[in-house]
């Protein structure tokens, strides 16, 4: 299962602060991203620019990978909500972020010499991608695929609600039906 999340009104932010404040965001950001990937037991593919990419069941398989990316992508939410966009100017507000996700099949390889990096290849990631950019600001997005997946496992005991969002088109996948995830009310995920 693969994630992504991006920040809503990223270009706006990199375009109105300098440089150096919007690295400090994203190293803010991504420091408690990539604590939340450790707890979840996911491996951190990649960032770029406000773009962070991580997956579930690799390098080594796990029966519950959608899971573990479901709650990573709601506890993911919550710490970029928490996290100011300027320490220097608490005003303008914390960060909000798109999040999607797409369960499937990839392969996995570190491909070059010049900087080799685990990469990860496949119809999966593009349309792990197209769940994130069709997604809507602090809400996780998940095809169908995602969904049946997570339905194997004890929806209540994780704290966990899917909603159907319908027949949505995608481009390059033509129409999908997707879903958001939410905390069930009055619960906190597990």
């Amino acid at each position: 299962t693969i994630f992504f999340s991006d920040i809503v009104g990223y270009t706006d932010l990199s375009a109105s602060l300098p440089p150096q404040k919007v690295m400090r965001m994203l190293d803010n950001l991504y420091t408690q991203l990539d604590a939340l990937c450790t707890e979840a037991k996911l491996f951190k593919v990649e960032t770029i620019g406000d773009a962070y990419m991580c997956v579930g069941g690799l390098p080594e398989m796990q029966e519950n990978h959608t899971v573990r990316v479901a709650l990573f992508a709601l506890s993911a939410i919550k710490a970029a909500n928490s996290t100011l966009v300027d320490e220097d100017e608490p005003k303008l507000g914390h960060i909000n972020i798109r999040v999607g996700f797409h369960s499937g099949p990839v392969v996995a390889s570190v491909v070059g010499s010049l900087n080799p990096r685990f990469c990860l290849f496949g119809d999966t990631v593009n349309t792990a991608s197209r769940m994130e950019s069709t997604s809507e600001k602090d809400l996780v997005h998940l095809s169908g695929e995602s969904a049946e997946l997570l339905k194997e496992h004890d929806m209540e005991k994780m704290g966990i609600a899917l909603q159907s969002r319908g027949a949505i088109a995608v481009k390059g996948k033509g129409v999908m039906h997707t879903f958001w995830a939410t905390i069930k009310p009055n619960s906190s995920p597990s």
